[in-house]
């Protein structure tokens, strides 16, 4: 797998979404990410807002296992995101073609079905609100084919 950073921020966007949902967090506001090498400000953090005592893996092409997972947590998932369809998504549910090389990490937040009854994959992406719906993708979900299809792995 050739990835950069995406792989940490969708693994901090689940611990994010999981302490959230247990006991809350510091907003960007008071404690914003600033990409630059520094010191903590614990004046803007009142206790630690996480532990982590352990990590599960969700098999690999298990759809039933990650709507499982994702039921109750967010969950980092990953993708083969090289192609151009993929990097040009602006909205719908993706239902392109995907290559079988995992390149690029993701956080999947929850799933769902569109109006013309498509499953999906809710996804934040790394790559900011300009790209996708918001930073977000909706992928198809429940594909018969486990690879090489828009599918998460």
């Amino acid at each position: 797998m050739d990835i950069g950073s995406c792989w940490a921020f969708s693994v901090v966007a689940a611990i994010e979404g999981k302490t959230q949902i247990k006991t809350g967090l510091s907003t960007e506001a008071t404690y914003p990410y600033k990409a630059v090498v520094g010191t903590c400000n614990t004046k803007n953090v009142s206790a630690h807002a996480a532990t982590i005592t352990g990590y599960r893996d969700v098999p690999t092409n298990n759809e039933t296992a990650l709507l499982k997972a994702a039921a109750s947590q967010l969950v980092s998932v990953c993708i083969d995101a090289i192609g151009n369809e993929f990097q040009l998504y602006s909205g719908g549910v993706f239902t392109g073609d995907c290559g079988t090389e995992t390149d690029h990490c993701l956080t999947a937040i929850g799933y769902g079905t569109s109006d013309d009854g498509t499953k999906y994959w809710l996804l934040k992406n790394s790559w900011g609100e300009e790209w996708g719906e918001k930073g977000y993708v909706r992928m198809q979900r429940d594909v018969a084919s486990k690879e090489g299809d828009s599918s998460v792995v």
